[in-house]
């Protein structure tokens, strides 16, 4: 058995699922990444963060948070989270993928009940498959069936696990279901990976864009590795969570903590975002209002989701708009999507010309 996945290689081959790494191709438009700000291009924020990396002697954290690992980049940036988003407390911590089965295999313990919005990331799907309580998975942005089963929850321990802009669809989470929660005073986990930094007043998120205060059984995942141009994540919550996830959370106790170096980049475009809103929110808003008059897609970010529903189909419009174009975009297949989608993501960095002129190409060889 010198081969021993030969027959699962085939099928995935066989059902237009099998998947293959690529180096990146500079001189493509790059319209797939989540690198929502073009912040990753930004080498003031390159250079601020290795100047910051200067002030100190050593450059990488060593150790477990618990243990020495824990850096004053690190508490800084926390801090400053903090103060950005009305929290009392949080914590830096590697990716959003392992801080989702962190947060929720701790969170959730026996005889207790996590309700989970069908089409949350596949990080939480595996903390949901880690933990002791009952999961419940509701229909995708479904109110009414959200507050059914709150109500039949009704005496336990209820934690709530949504986005606050989903992945895929890039579709908002319902304000009803945040005030569901609060209502019912379940503690609520809310995944900001593709919503901070891009919605909001301040573009802190979905929070933010609904104007409701942080309350102590709020928990805010937020990812370093998309609008922010960097690698990581963070939890923010009350003191007595962070308390709770500092002792219980293992991707947190027996994890090295995270690069000092993506922490100060993350936090110098936490500034960067701070002393620009106006100007990112002009431009977000220009994107958007493209897809809308191309397209006819109302966006709530920006991630644009194209429903093609064929596999090999979603592969040969991808390789269409690279060939044609000079522009690549996401090609999302089974099993993370219900649907095969083109994921296009209206980043920053692509000039309104060139934005609007791939959506004009896709009119053309996109049936609706």
């Amino acid at each position: 058995m010198n081969n021993p996945y030969t027959s699962e290689l085939n099928a995935l081959k066989r059902s237009g699922r099998y998947r293959e790494r690529h180096l990146r191709d500079a001189s493509l438009i790059d319209a797939a990444s989540n690198d929502y700000l073009g912040l990753a291009h930004n080498k003031e924020l390159h250079q601020k963060a290795c100047e910051t990396l200067l002030h100190y002697s050593d450059h990488a954290p060593k150790a477990s948070m618990l243990v020495n690992g824990y850096h004053p980049i690190h508490a800084a940036f926390e801090e400053a989270l903090c103060r950005a988003n009305g929290f009392e407390s949080g914590i830096v911590m590697g990716s959003g993928f392992n801080a989702n089965v962190g947060l929720i295999e701790a969170l959730v313990r026996k005889g207790d009940v996590l309700l989970m919005d069908e089409e949350y990331h596949a990080s939480g799907i595996a903390g949901a498959r880690m933990c002791e309580g009952e999961v419940v998975f509701f229909p995708h942005n479904d109110v009414e069936a959200f507050k059914s089963e709150l109500l039949r929850a009704e005496g336990k321990r209820v934690i709530v696990a949504v986005e606050g802009i989903y992945s895929m669809g890039g579709d908002l989470v319902p304000k009803a279901i945040i005030e569901l929660s609060i209502e019912h005073q379940a503690i609520l986990i809310l995944d900001e990976a593709h919503s901070s930094g891009v919605i909001g007043e301040h573009l802190m998120g979905v929070l933010d864009y609904y104007a409701i205060t942080p309350t102590p059984l709020m928990i805010k995942m937020g990812t370093l590795g998309k609008a922010y141009g960097s690698f990581g994540a963070y939890v923010l919550s009350s003191r007595h969570i962070s308390e709770y996830l500092i002792n219980r959370a293992k991707n947190v106790i027996y994890a090295t903590a995270p690069s000092l170096y993506d922490t100060a980049l993350a936090h110098h475009a936490l500034i960067f975002i701070q002393t620009h809103t106006d100007m990112l929110a002009q431009q977000i808003g220009a994107r958007q209002r493209i897809i809308k008059e191309v397209l006819g897609i109302e966006c709530s970010g920006l991630i644009v989701p194209i429903v093609i529903g064929d596999n090999r189909e979603v592969m040969r419009l991808q390789g269409v708009l690279k060939s044609e174009m000079g522009i690549h975009v996401g090609a999302i297949r089974q099993p993370t999507v219900k649907k095969a989608i083109l994921r296009l993501i209206a980043r920053l960095e692509i000039s309104e010309t060139d934005l609007a002129q791939a959506c004009e190409r896709l009119t053309q060889i996109w049936v609706k």
